[in-house]
């Protein structure tokens, strides 16, 4: 029993750390979206909460006899003017650092104190990756900066244009191949399901030239429905593969029992597979989901620059607004929100899901 605990707390302290690993960086994008842009530039993102910090409490003036280019005592403390412009600890909670160059003569006085939640949180970042006039924003230097918005709003609703199809298509289908090669017979089955699964390991980098070839003869090219055949096509492997467990595993009897009371095959797709199949389609959604929304490669393929999805926009906001991050981190944490949506909505049946078929008897 204490080796169980042990392995117990030692899988719990393992999956806390996962957890904060993923929590951090997703809690600092959230914050510096809603920072003040000045405030990026100066400051992490962590500062916003309570903290210790160094604040200025006054000014010290260096006698104009002193030799600043030799050893400089003030406060009882000697120090080259290297060391003053680095800052030296006069005691445990103050400091003196030396301002500007040898010139000026002064030092500033800081002292170690707590500071409570102060931030100028607002949504100038999202209104400028949404809209798509002009916006203009303050640097780290205090200049005002006029540039044109990324109009990200137009690449959500193309994503979502792009995924939702993308996510029901295959599922209908695989759905209707699933049943079809559980509980019905025809000639080349279990030949046709082996070619099913092969199909999982064919990376599908090798097949996006011969498609686009075929996209472009059918003037398919730079369209949503290029995006959702691809997505299809590419996606429908795994979903026969998962929901074939799943389906396969369903009991004989209600199937027996729902023949003999004279009902189609198609009457019994409807009424008895997909009511008792939810979980497993619940747990393709997600993955199926997850996986068009974070696309790239297809995207950037078979769509362009025509209609921009949430990936090209920010692969587009690197290369023309690297410099000015604060929309990076807004236009991050708008492509996250629908997936973790997603995820949550339907993360109940996710294990149930995984877990079809991997139980016999």
């Amino acid at each position: 029993m204490e080796k169980r605990g042990r392995a117990g707390l030692l899988g719990n302290a393992i999956l806390i750390a996962i957890c904060l690993l993923w929590a951090v960086p997703a809690i600092g994008i959230l914050v510096t979206s809603f920072r003040d842009s000045r405030d990026i530039f100066s400051s992490g993102w962590w500062t916003v909460f309570p903290h210790r910090a160094w604040l200025k409490v006054g000014e010290v003036r260096v006698d104009p006899a002193v030799d600043v280019d030799g050893p400089i005592t003030v406060e009882g403390r000697t120090a080259s003017f290297e060391q003053w412009r680095e800052g030296v600890r006069v005691a445990a909670d103050r400091k003196l650092q030396w301002y500007g160059n040898k010139r000026t003569r002064t030092l500033i006085v800081q002292e170690l104190r707590w500071r409570g939640f102060s931030a100028r949180l607002n949504l100038d970042n999202y209104q400028g990756v949404l809209s798509g006039g002009r916006v203009s924003f303050r640097n780290a230097g205090g200049d005002t900066i006029t540039r044109l918005g990324n109009n990200f709003s137009d690449a959500v609703l193309n994503s979502i244009a792009v995924a939702v199809p993308s996510t029901l298509i295959p599922i209908l289908i695989a759905a209707f191949a699933a049943y079809a090669f559980a509980w019905m017979e025809f000639p080349g089955r279990k030949t046709l399901f082996v070619i099913v699964v092969a199909l999982l390991v064919v990376p599908l980098q090798i097949a996006l030239i011969p498609v686009l070839r075929d996209f472009m003869k059918l003037r398919l090219n730079g369209t949503f429905l290029a995006m959702w055949l691809a997505h299809t096509g590419f996606g429908l492997p795994l979903a026969v593969y998962l929901l074939f467990n799943y389906i396969s595993e369903l009991p004989r009897d209600i199937f027996e029992s729902a023949f003999i009371d004279g009902a189609t095959p198609f009457s019994m797709f409807v009424r008895l597979v997909l009511p008792l199949s939810v979980p497993a389609l619940a747990s393709f959604a997600i993955f199926q989901f997850l996986w068009v929304w974070n696309d790239y490669l297809v995207a950037l393929i078979f769509l362009g620059d025509k209609h921009r999805v949430l990936t090209s926009s920010l692969a587009a906001m690197v290369g023309e607004k690297g410099q000015d991050w604060h929309y990076l981190t807004s236009g991050a944490f708008l492509s996250m929100l629908l997936p973790l949506a997603v995820f949550f909505a339907l993360q109940r049946y996710f294990v149930r899901g995984l877990m079809a078929g991997s139980v016999k008897g």
